[in-house]
């Protein structure tokens, strides 16, 4: 199993196990750190090792939790090592002023967090061991050990989507896509070099072949699905899962072209109640109120050198119209990155390598830190510290014409 779920989020296992070995490097730099500041004789620094743990075990879990929070670690797989080590250098100089405040607060427990010295140290040796660590990891594991094998039941319109979304970008993700198994007398849109001939059953080729999923991805259910030789399948320990579903988990986006209304209704998305209602929103003032106490010295930063690179009469935010929970427009507010007139032709979608986008924009959209401004919407109640992408209301009507057309042919095509 290449995945965990964990607060009904997909946890990819190579991710895991390289946070884990993150943490323990981490955690042995603010170790090598205290030893040569403090100590330097191996005998003494282990007799005092009770009191030196709690330290690192803070610097450690501050470290990864700032690394998470800027996508470090998925970095990896979408831009390369020198962007993930780029997020990385990042974190560490956010966990810095973060470690002096708790010490603040703390005191005498944390007490090396206290010394500047020890923190920089720490920081430099951090940034050495992670890079060495990774590419060490890297290279052991290779890009198929923790992949899982994927057959798809289904060669129509759904599973072509399938292949043309998901193999590309995230061939390098989670699974190896063994083939696809075409039901009889269903429209084949997969070439036939990805077909399995299967001169078999489905559960007689698994027991041969040993497959971690299958994903159900047919165009018209009704036609009949080898449900009994399914049942084997999931007797075997094989994984069943909907292609949406897949899908959904995979790219952390709904694929609106499969999406069903039982598909909706038997998701798990909906599920509200007054108790997390409260809960979500507690948590959401919670994280907001500390991210800002966190950001505030790199978002005055942010707006110095914004400043500085288009004059001190330009702004440094820009708002825009969005569209909410039930539809409710509202104003999101970002660190401008594009030019004051970026938009005098209109609403444009943002492109790869923008010509819109300034130079100071460029950095803070490639590590988010243009989004930090958003904190005020959530502690204002317009947005959540998670949940869906507010999009403008322009794009919104786009994307609903287009998605009415989408269900209105695949009614059709039903029929």
């Amino acid at each position: 199993m290449a995945h965990v779920r964990l607060f009904k989020h997909y946890l990819h296992l190579p991710f895991i196990v390289l946070g884990l070995i993150d943490w323990i490097l981490v955690a042995l730099s603010f170790a090598l750190s205290v030893f040569f500041r403090f100590f330097g004789d191996s005998e003494l620094f282990w007799s005092s090792i009770a009191f030196i743990l709690p330290s690192c075990i803070v610097f450690a879990t501050l470290s990864l939790l700032v690394m998470i929070a800027l996508g470090v670690h998925q970095a990896k797989v979408e831009e390369g090592m020198s962007s993930m080590m780029l997020r990385t250098i990042m974190a560490v100089i956010i966990v810095l002023p973060v470690c002096g405040f708790l010490y603040f607060l703390v005191g005498d427990w944390l007490w090396y967090l206290g010394d500047q010295s020890v923190l920089t140290s720490a920081a430099v040796f951090s940034v050495f061991m992670l890079g060495f660590g990774r590419s060490v990891f890297f290279a052991l594991v290779g890009k198929d050990t923790f992949r899982r094998k994927v057959l798809v039941l289904g060669a129509g319109r759904r599973a072509r989507q399938l292949f043309e979304d998901l193999t590309t970008p995230f061939n390098k993700k989670g699974f190896n896509l063994v083939g696809f198994v075409p039901l009889p007398d269903a429209p084949v849109e997969v070439k036939s070099e990805h077909l399995l001939d299967l001169p078999t059953s489905l559960h007689q080729f698994i027991l041969k072949n040993p497959i971690a999923e299958i994903v159900v991805a047919v165009d018209d259910r009704r036609k009949g699905l080898p449900m009994e030789d399914l049942l084997e399948c999931k007797m075997e320990g094989v994984k069943i899962v909907d292609g949406a579903s897949f899908y959904e988990r995979e790219s952390r986006k709904v694929a609106l072209e499969m999406s069903t209304p039982g598909w909706l209704v038997f998701s798990d998305g909906f599920n509200v109640s007054s108790v997390s209602g409260i809960a979500k929103r507690s948590l959401d003032l919670v994280a907001a109120l500390t991210l800002f106490l966190l950001s505030l010295p790199l978002m005055l930063l942010t707006a110095l050198a914004i400043k500085a690179e288009d004059g001190i009469s330009a702004p440094v935010l820009y708002s825009q119209e969005r569209v909410g929970l039930n539809g409710r427009t509202f104003k999101v507010y970002k660190f401008r990155s594009m030019i004051t007139d970026a938009e005098k032709n209109g609403a444009v979608w943002a492109t790869k390598n923008d010509a819109r986008v300034t130079k100071i924009g460029a950095f803070i959209r490639k590590v988010r830190i243009d989004e930090l401004p958003q904190i005020f919407n959530i502690v204002n109640g317009t947005m959540s510290f998670v949940g869906p992408r507010p999009e403008r209301p322009v794009f919104v009507k786009e994307l609903t014409k287009k998605s009415r057309s989408i269900r209105n042919v695949t009614a059709l095509n039903r029929v």
